[in-house]
């Protein structure tokens, strides 16, 4: 059964640190790229960030450029995202996402009612002082 299953998440005060950690199995994790996104209350899915098969390549949305890091470990078949300088409207619930597309489509990737495309369940962060 294909897993992916997201950890990390938090409560965190504006200016601190997280490490999101998306664990994957029931396939194989180093021949896919892999993206990070999240949703804020009451808000919309929000891209923001891709690796590409290998890791040597990676891409941010520009709200969280420069702040966040993503990379991963397929030796491990994990996928993380560094998440620094964090602000209130970081808050949101972040979701690990597997998709064939390199480079990737920002609009199709938060489209979470595609066929190609296969979610985790998501971990909460919480940025608030």
């Amino acid at each position: 059964e294909e897993q992916l299953v997201e950890s990390g998440g938090g409560l965190v005060q504006p200016g601190g640190s997280l490490t999101l950690s998306c664990a994957a199995s029931g396939f194989t994790f180093r021949a896919w790229p892999m993206n990070w996104v999240r949703q804020a209350p009451g808000k919309g899915f929000e891209w923001v960030s891709s690796i590409n098969i290998g890791g040597s390549s990676a891409v941010y949305a520009d709200s969280v450029k420069d702040r966040f890091t993503i990379s991963r470990d397929d030796a491990k078949d994990t996928l993380y995202l560094q998440l620094n300088s964090l602000k209130t409207d970081d808050t949101a619930r972040y979701y690990c996402v597997r998709s064939p597309q390199w480079p990737v489509d920002t609009e199709a990737i938060r489209d979470a009612s595609r066929t190609d495309n296969y979610w985790g369940q998501g971990t909460q962060v919480t940025v608030s002082s």
